[in-house]
């Protein structure tokens, strides 16, 4: 049986953009409960442009996290030009943290033995020599 025929990957990323997504994660979620709490008691207030410089200097960063992915397609920052209301900031944010979740979806599983990792060239090249290793080792085995 070859590597191909026993792992199947069909959503691979890198190992930068998993750690950019793990750096990232604990922010945005944390500016979204600020932000959904701002919304609770002023929904139609107009944020501050501070405001909008942190909350898209992050969505940003999680734009590069998804870019190609199925959903980046409905992703943007907040308009910094007319600043938006608070409730359109969050329905904003909500998107980012549904993409997010798909990403992770995709590219987090469980590989035996690996445990779950996340699927980046990088695990795929360390599997692949794994499985290598141990067929030349099952070969010399049959052998004798």
């Amino acid at each position: 049986m070859t590597f191909e025929e026993l792992h199947n990957f069909q959503n691979i990323t890198t190992y930068e953009k998993t750690k950019e997504y793990e750096a990232s994660q604990d922010i945005f979620a944390s500016l979204l409960r600020e932000v959904k709490e701002l919304s609770r008691k002023k929904p139609d207030a107009c944020m501050s442009a501070g405001k909008v410089k942190i909350v898209n200097r992050v969505l940003q960063n999680l734009l590069t996290i998804l870019e190609g992915q199925p959903d980046a397609k409905y992703l943007e920052i907040l308009d910094d030009d007319e600043l938006p209301q608070v409730s359109d900031a969050v329905l904003v944010m909500v998107q980012f943290e549904s993409a997010l979740e798909s990403f992770k979806r995709r590219h987090f599983k469980n590989v035996h033995p690996y445990g779950s990792q996340w699927i980046t060239e990088d695990l795929i090249d360390q599997i692949r020599e794994d499985f290598e290793a141990r067929a030349d080792e099952d070969e010399d085995d049959n052998k004798y």
